[in-house]
């Protein structure tokens, strides 16, 4: 594995300033448009699996943690409240809290459920100095979230797609988990007291616990449990993975809540026609983009998967007589979505041009034999040369193989990360 803090700023991936401050990296165009391409596939995972895609502000006052319990759990790692008049603002620690307004703000019968709200948004933590580097620990981050407001039946089944959207974003990250994680309370944990890190009641945390063990076992998934790691409002799952120094992060979750619902009063109108409370399951595909970043930079070391790559493909000229020929091939690769950058031949030799390039994973090479009869010759990113055809069906192909592999039937949705009840109203349909 590279380290990504030294090979993400020699290929200008992002980087860092004093004057910004530790723990604030900024992108640079090549590594804003991974991060992009990577937004983007999340972004239509979830529309494909039914989740309706919301935003909200970063900002919340001072009283909305308290109801959720984050002032009085979780107020260590929060930036401290700022003074608007009358009221105080806070930088938020999570978004889950939103999604319970948004929730909430009108009614809701059983048969919306389950309601899957997403977002990326941003989040903030007050780390402290030692604590922070590189992408993987940061002070601001964009997180990939989302909220289902469920009925208890329907909990299982929700957690159950969500940890296999999970894993097929890994398939199509060309990542890998290190392991799984059932994060519990600790075993002498008291429920309910001011004083106690978790707020609810222990038959809640149980029932919660004993969802996520069948979730985890019915996927034939090895776990380990780890007593004391759960969140303050309920266990999860966490999936961990490791960096280039061995050292071992979260990045995606899964997580079973029944406190926020009780906390913000949530309820839906079941079949029976009386007021019931719905579950909150919380899930991140992959967790904060600065630590998805991170580890894709460090599997990768720069060579990432077409659909991720920053320049898809790099358009060598042999000489200035094939320049405009040239300049037409990426014109019409940008009109089909590739990202393409032209390698001029007063750059340098064609070789030299090619190594230069080696870590974008198609090249088009065109010569005068090209030129004259339309043609363009690709060379791959592992060496192999494929025969010179025609422009138009050379770019085709390159657009469908820079896809993520999980999005190139357009339109279908996969049964295996898709739940819902046959009865509910839930967006999990194909386009």
């Amino acid at each position: 594995m590279y380290d990504h803090r030294k090979i993400g700023r020699e290929l200008g991936l992002f980087d860092s300033d004093p004057l910004i401050g530790a723990g604030l990296p900024y992108w640079l165009p090549a590594g804003a448009a991974v991060r992009r391409a990577l937004e983007s596939y999340i972004s239509e995972v979830e529309r494909r699996a039914g989740y309706q895609q919301v935003y909200s502000p970063v900002l919340a006052k001072r009283e909305l943690y308290e109801i959720s319990g984050h002032w009085a759990k979780y107020h260590d790692d929060m930036y401290p409240p700022m003074d608007m008049g009358a009221e105080q603002l806070i930088l938020r620690p999570s978004i889950c809290p939103h999604h319970a307004l948004m929730y909430r703000s009108r009614s809701h019968s059983y048969r919306e459920l389950p309601l899957r709200y997403s977002e990326l948004g941003g989040q903030y933590r007050a780390e402290l100095s030692g604590a922070i580097g590189g992408l993987s620990r940061v002070r601001a981050m964009q997180l990939n979230d989302a909220h289902i407001f469920c009925r208890l039946d329907q909990v299982a089944a929700e957690a159950a797609s969500a940890l296999a959207l999970i894993n097929q974003a890994y398939a199509d990250m060309g990542i890998s988990a290190s392991r799984y994680v059932l994060a519990l309370p600790a075993e002498d944990a008291r429920f309910g007291d001011p004083s106690s890190k978790y707020v609810g009641d222990a038959d809640s945390w149980a029932q919660a616990a004993s969802l996520l063990r069948d979730v985890l076992e019915a996927a034939g998934i090895d776990y380990e449990e780890a007593p004391g790691d759960a969140a303050f409002y309920g266990p999860k799952i966490d999936i961990q993975l490791e960096d280039s120094a061995g050292r071992e992060f979260s990045l995606s979750t899964v997580q079973i809540d029944f406190h926020q619902p009780a906390a913000f009063g949530l309820e839906y109108i079941g079949a029976d026609g009386n007021k019931h409370r719905p579950v909150m399951v919380h899930r991140a595909i992959v967790g904060s983009i600065e630590r998805a970043m991170a580890q894709l930079i460090e599997v990768h070391g720069g060579a990432f998967p077409a659909w991720l790559a920053p320049v898809q493909l790099v358009v060598l000229p042999i000489s200035d007589d094939e320049e405009k020929r040239a300049v037409e091939v990426a014109r019409r690769a940008v009109d089909r979505g590739l990202r393409v950058e032209i390698a001029h031949a007063d750059e340098g030799s064609l070789g030299a041009r090619i190594r230069e390039n080696r870590l974008a994973p198609y090249q088009a090479v065109i010569g005068a034999r090209e030129d004259a009869a339309g043609l363009i010759a690709v060379r791959q990113r592992d060496g192999q040369q494929l025969a010179p055809a025609e422009i138009g069906m050379v770019l085709d192909d390159l657009r469908d193989n820079c896809q993520p592999p999980a999005l190139r039937l357009a339109g279908e949705v996969r049964p295996d990360v898709v739940s819902g009840d046959a009865g509910s109203r839930s967006r999990s349909v194909p386009r």
